[in-house]
Order: structure tokens, then C-alpha cells, then sequence
């Protein structure tokens, strides 16, 4: 984060600078993402998940996603910049062979703690009110992922504004991990599976896009975001999840076959 000290030093420029620098890089992100996806999508219309069309309006969707994406990105400079400042427990560890792969596997499992257990308060009576708008969408498009109330998208995100206040996390493999958690959500969102493999499946837990897909089918399953550990552990994962993922392998195995 040197370049913002160098133009800006560390006083509101440089929150601002940085906040403006991660909204736009959020904003590429998200029609580079979208853009992509809806033209793979295209090209193999077998892999759709759900028969039912989406029946929401994507302009909509878009407009929603960007203004929550403001919210987001306000919560990664604040904990960026509270790094910056040595307002945090710890100083960020060095960049290294393990130091990389180490925290942002551990970044990775903490958010999805976080995700999971919060995902599960916003299903509750008291707060459903906020997280409704999002499940509006029971067939989810590449473009309704960020898409929602900005109460929901604080249950999820401030998980960035808070974290490297009691986590060492280097600043460049926390906005890794932002980076991947964005694309990999948006495949979540996105309708049509092409990444079905054993590794997202019993025993192994990673996910694919159908994990997703499941829970706006049937809201009360698959709440966790990275890893299908906690829903399995609590008997929340969809009962027929495994299975289809297995159907969708040999979908693929069949089209390579007949290749």
C-alpha cells in the first residue's frame, strides 16, 4: 500500500484514494465477470441448473449490485487502512512462499465462517426482512450476486472492514482473496454448472455453482459461501447435492466421449 503513502500520505486522501481505487476495480470486476459468464453461458445452454427462466430485471439487478458494491468496497478500506496505520493488533506479515498461501486459505475459512453463521442469522424471523430482496431472485443470473439490501451486504462484507484488526493478513493477499470471492460468487450466481468435479463433492469441500443455485431454490439449504464444512456439520447441505454433481460429471464425460 505504499503507492497511496507516496501520492497522498496517510491522512482522508488516502482512504479516499483507496476506496475510489477498490470501487472501480470492483465495478471491472463485476461486467468483466458478467460479460464473460453470460457468453460462456451461451455456448453451453445444456449446463443451465433450473428449467425456470429468471423473471427479475437484470438492469435492476446491476443497479443494486453497484450500489452495494460501494458498501463493500468502504468496508475493505477501512480494514485496509486501518492496517496502513497501524491502528490493528498485529502488523501484517511479509509477503512469502507460505505467508501467501497460509493466510489466504485462512482468510478464506474465517469469511466462511463468518458467511455461514451470518447467513444463518439473516434466515431468521427477526432479520429475513433485510435478506428478502435477494431471494427474489429463485433463479440467480450472473448479475444478481451483490444484488440486495445494504443490511445483508453488511452481515457479509463487514467481515472486511474488521478482520485485519485481529489478523496479520498481508494487504495484497486480502485483496486476493476479495478478488476471488467476488468471481466466485458471481459463477454462483450465474444459473449453469461448468465446474462440477469430485473435488466439490463428498468428500471434498469445495463447491461448484449448483451449491448456490440450491439454497435460492430452496432457501433453507447450503447457506456457506467457500466450503461445504459448516453445512454438513450442522445437516444443512441439500440432501440431493452430491448426487447431482455426479450427474452433471457425467454430463461432461458423456460430451467428451461423443467427441
Amino acid at each position: 500500500m505504499e503507492f497511496l503513502t507516496d501520492y497522498t500520505g496517510t491522512g482522508p486522501g488516502a482512504f479516499l484514494a483507496m476506496f475510489a481505487g477498490l470501487y472501480s476495480a470492483s465495478l471491472i470486476v463485476l461486467f468483466t465477470t458478467g460479460l464473460s459468464m453470460t457468453a460462456l453461458n451461451r455456448r453451453h445452454p445444456d449446463r443451465k441448473i433450473q428449467k425456470r427462466e429468471p423473471t427479475h430485471d437484470a438492469l435492476r439487478d446491476i443497479r443494486s449490485s453497484m450500489k452495494q458494491l460501494a458498501i463493500t468496497s468502504c468496508c475493505l478500506s477501512i480494514g485496509l487502512y486501518a492496517q496502513m496505520r497501524g491502528w490493528t493488533l498485529f502488523a501484517p506479515v511479509m509477503l512469502s512462499w507460505w505467508s501467501v498461501p497460509v493466510f489466504f486459505v485462512l482468510s478464506l475459512a474465517l469469511h466462511d465462517t463468518w458467511f455461514y453463521w451470518g447467513h444463518r442469522i439473516l434466515h431468521t424471523k427477526l432479520f429475513y426482512r433485510f435478506h428478502k430482496p435477494h431471494h427474489m431472485t429463485i433463479t440467480p443470473t450472473v448479475w444478481s450476486n451483490d444484488a440486495g439490501s445494504s443490511v445483508d451486504t453488511l452481515f457479509a462484507h463487514s467481515y472486511y472492514a474488521l478482520v485485519l484488526f485481529v489478523v496479520p493478513i498481508p494487504p495484497l493477499v486480502f485483496l486476493g482473496h476479495r478478488l476471488f470471492d467476488q468471481v466466485s460468487a458471481a459463477i454462483g450466481h450465474c444459473g449453469y454448472e461448468h465446474f462440477a468435479s469430485p473435488s466439490a463433492r463428498k468428500p471434498w469441500p469445495l463447491l461448484c455453482t449448483l451449491y448456490h443455485d440450491q439454497h435460492h431454490q430452496y432457501f433453507v439449504y447450503n447457506y456457506a459461501n467457500y466450503f461445504s464444512f459448516w453445512d454438513r456439520f450442522c445437516g444443512t447441505i441439500h440432501p440431493t447435492y452430491d448426487n447431482k454433481v455426479e450427474g452433471f460429471e457425467a454430463l461432461y464425460s458423456g460430451k467428451q466421449d461423443q467427441a
